[in-house]
């Protein structure tokens, strides 16, 4: 028990509120994410924004929230979970009326950065507000809702942003996406205030600021110059900026080594990465995040700006997807991985890869004409695979790390996928933009984009077939490939991992 305070009587129902406000914002915040990639062709259209800013609107989030989120969880422990979470959830309400009401596509990114530094200060405190508020024996019941939670969301944030993107309420175009988030997170809010119980912990880490800033800067090192350098022109400016970027990261592993030796509450426990299952589980996080980065947004920009379809059906279309994701991952860690352990995982890459390349024939045969239904197949079978990596992945990883870590790790692993998703959505401009054309005309527009999308399906292929080969550093079986948890952290930890990761 980490909390300086007293679990609720077990007849307190007001831990039940305190589960469903926590669970709602969970949900907004996973729904968030999936609701803005398919209202993005639409942004670009109405808004006028450019590449790099559609871009931004996705990585910017993802960097912000990657970059916060084990200094929210810090906070949260210093200063109180309730106290950070209802900072985080008025903060994300209000970034989300500032998306909503943007006047041009620069105060549309601001604003997803400042929704995803709300969101790191948010997510982290979930978890620890169950565990101050649910004895162990009810959480099992607590993470089965989460994840009925997580199905749901997976399914509902395509639909619900193609429904208000087509429906154009009040003339508002794409901006009820954002809109809606308001009735939601004032609730939260006002409810949280009343039912959340205050916990801290008794020995929180002290933060690591200038870690995260070293962290920040040298990811907008890299980034920036990827997301810019195809409007540009690829200035010299932009490859002094990405050479420079591994001499930051360089600086703050020695940082990193002061402020272990110093205080012991380094922003990256680097004594992890001398546990080999641990780094190439890092590796695959974060290489998995970047294909996945990659495809969702091409993905998008291909249904409705390369084949002319509606957002409600690009929305419908990917629905198969999302049901054998959840489909497959249910199945994953009940029954397949704890027979056949790591060889869930590399038949998941593989699976992932095939659909990959069944769609990438799929698009060159069939062109333009390509329907629905003819996507269904491919995108099932890479559904299928993404769900038998997703679930056990982060036991895997895990399964290794000694207990007195299993939180630092946890963490560390759900800031590189985001990281990797923020690596992936600035390698759009590379690989997807930077095989178009730089002038096109209207009939050239439909055919550039399919062409675009194939060339991008084959580096996520390349993507996959390289996370098969990193899975073999992973354990073939033990602790925590069998079923068998390595201690009640680290599953906690897992579970969050697996519910609030995007």
């Amino acid at each position: 028990m980490t909390s300086t305070e007293t679990l609720p009587a077990p007849g307190d129902r007001r831990r039940w509120f305190a589960l469903a406000i926590v669970m709602t914002a969970a949900f907004m915040d996973l729904v968030d994410v999936t609701i803005v990639n398919i209202a993005i062709p639409s942004i670009r259209a109405e808004a006028g924004a450019s590449v790099s800013q559609i871009q931004w609107i996705t990585a910017g989030y993802a960097l912000a929230f990657a970059a916060g989120l084990i200094t929210g969880g810090r906070l949260g422990d210093i200063h109180g979970r309730k106290r950070l979470f209802l900072v985080g959830i008025g903060g994300f309400t209000l970034a989300s009326a500032l998306c909503g009401f943007a006047a041009n596509p620069e105060m549309l990114v601001a604003a997803r950065i400042l929704q995803g530094a709300m969101a790191a200060l948010m997510v982290p405190q979930v978890l620890s507000i169950v565990h101050a508020t649910f004895p162990a024996h009810e959480r099992g019941k607590v993470f089965g809702l989460f994840g009925a939670i997580v199905g749901l969301g997976a399914v509902s944030g395509p639909l619900l942003g193609a429904l208000l993107t087509e429906w154009n309420l009040f003339g508002l175009e794409w901006r009820p996406i954002f809109l809606i988030n308001l009735p939601v997170g004032i609730a939260g809010l006002i409810l949280g205030n009343r039912f959340i119980s205050e916990s801290k912990a008794p020995r929180a880490l002290k933060l690591d600021l200038v870690g995260v800033a070293l962290v920040v800067v040298g990811l907008l090192m890299l980034l920036y110059p990827l997301t810019r350098g195809e409007e540009l022109d690829w200035p010299l400016w932009g490859y002094v900026s990405m050479a420079g970027a591994p001499v930051v990261f360089a600086a703050l592993v020695a940082y990193e080594k002061r402020k272990a030796a110093r205080d012991g509450s380094p922003l990256v426990e680097l004594s992890l990465f001398k546990v080999k299952s641990f780094a190439a589980g890092i590796a695959v996080q974060t290489v998995f995040g970047i294909g996945l980065g990659i495809f969702f947004l091409v993905w998008t920009l291909y249904m409705q700006t390369g084949l002319g379809w509606s957002p409600l059906r690009a929305g419908l279309t990917g629905v198969p997807f999302s049901l054998a994701v959840s489909t497959a991952a249910g199945l994953s860690v009940q029954q397949l991985v704890p027979r056949f352990g790591r060889k869930v995982l590399q038949a998941g890459a593989l699976l992932m890869a095939a659909g990959v390349l069944l769609y990438l024939w799929e698009a060159e045969h069939y062109g333009m004409g390509i329907s629905s239904w003819q996507m269904a197949l491919p995108l099932v079978v890479m559904g299928v695979g993404m769900g038998l990596i997703v679930a056990p992945l982060t036991d895997a990883v895990l399964s290794e790390v000694p207990r007195e870590h299993a939180g630092s790790a946890s963490g560390l692993i759900n800031t590189v996928q985001q990281m990797g998703n923020a690596l992936g959505l600035g390698l759009v401009s590379v690989v997807f933009f930077g095989t178009l054309p730089d002038r096109l005309t209207p009939a050239q527009i439909g055919p550039s984009f399919v062409n675009a999308f194939q060339h991008a399906l084959g580096y996520v292929a390349a993507i996959m077939a390289a996370i098969f080969l990193l899975m073999f550093a992973l354990p073939g079986r033990g602790a925590g490939m069998e079923g068998e948890p390595v201690d009640a952290d680290s599953v906690a930890d897992a579970d969050e991992e697996k519910i609030l990761t995007h």
